[in-house]
């Protein structure tokens, strides 16, 4: 089954839309839809509503779905680009992992906005900040939180639809979720699924990841829709499976040898994942390592890991 990655709702089939962004780089993410009669489950907002607004109002013009209401939310974690839309879904209750709920308020719409105007004085920094945010908007938005949280798994009816929502972090974040809608072989990852794009690991431990993937690649599905980039099969999650692993095996041996994660980082060759775009993540990967080699709980410098990944980016470039 061969889908295209073209920005819009994508029809997969028995109630299941997919929302694409192309081509999947930072805060360009994707989103899903759950429909059956009147009510309607949406998987993630987008990283502004301007965005978010458009999408929705695809989704209401949608042949077939205009009469049901967005009656549920699920933000699969706390990553901006997921949930800054949440104050449009004015009527659905919002479920989010314990977790995921606790680190939304960790980083704030208000915060991001904040950084953008403080960007052109970060330095390197802030460079890169501007080069991969500048198109959105944060100015404005207030989060819309969870109204419902969960450990573990939780179960739900969307119509006559069960869907499984399953929490697998952390690994991307603190408090990754995956929905699996077994009867109808769909799944949809948020962020434990980048597809043609560098995977981000801002929490790890990277085995809880790997598990993740595992997981799914063990489902009887059919068709699965990632965080970021067009909709995959099992081989697309084992590609991405296979990059962690090794990432993880090449971190490692630098760490053994004492090289810091900037020099890591900058000796590791891409091979396969060389097409992958926003290779320089690579920085954040092998941080996040290297914090787990150490069992190191200290707070990540996140203005510094964005220096070294603009750096990283520029270098490559020449």
């Amino acid at each position: 089954m061969s889908w295209t990655f073209t920005k819009g709702l994508h029809d997969i089939g028995t109630g299941h839309y997919a929302y694409l962004q192309p081509d999947g780089t930072w805060g360009y993410s994707n989103a899903g839809l759950v429909v059956d009669g009147e009510q309607s489950l949406l998987v993630d907002t987008l990283f502004d509503e301007r965005l978010t607004a458009e999408m929705l109002g695809t989704m209401k013009a949608a042949a077939g779905i205009g009469g049901a209401e967005i009656t549920t939310l699920v933000n699969t974690h706390a990553n901006g680009d997921h949930t800054y839309g949440n104050r449009l879904v004015t009527n659905a209750e919002i479920i989010a992992s314990e977790a995921s709920a606790k680190e939304m308020q960790e980083a704030l719409p208000e915060m991001m906005a904040g950084f953008k105007k403080a960007a052109p004085n970060m330095g390197d920094a802030g460079k890169y900040f501007l080069e991969i945010f500048t198109p959105f908007d944060f100015e404005g938005i207030r989060l819309r939180a969870p109204t419902k949280t969960f450990s573990g798994r939780m179960n739900i009816k969307v119509g006559n639809k069960d869907v499984h929502l399953i929490e697998v972090g952390p690994a991307h974040t603190h408090g990754d979720v995956i929905v699996h809608v077994p009867r109808d072989r769909i799944v949809y990852t948020g962020d434990i699924l980048f597809i043609d794009s560098t995977p981000i690991m801002w929490a790890g431990p990277v085995g809880n990841w790997i598990k993740a993937c595992n997981m799914i690649i063990g489902f009887d599905v059919d068709v699965i829709v990632p965080g970021h980039g067009p909709i995959t099969d099992k081989a697309g999650v084992a590609r991405m499976r296979d990059y962690l692993v090794y990432i993880n095996t090449e971190a490692r041996k630098r760490f053994d040898a004492g090289m810091n994660v900037a020099e890591a980082a900058n000796d590791i060759a891409l091979r396969d994942y060389d097409s992958w775009i926003d290779a320089e993540r690579i920085v954040v990967n092998v941080n996040t390592l290297y914090k787990e080699y150490k069992s190191d709980n200290s707070p990540t410098d996140i203005a510094a890991l964005f220096g070294l990944m603009g750096k990283l980016k520029h270098d490559r470039a020449r």
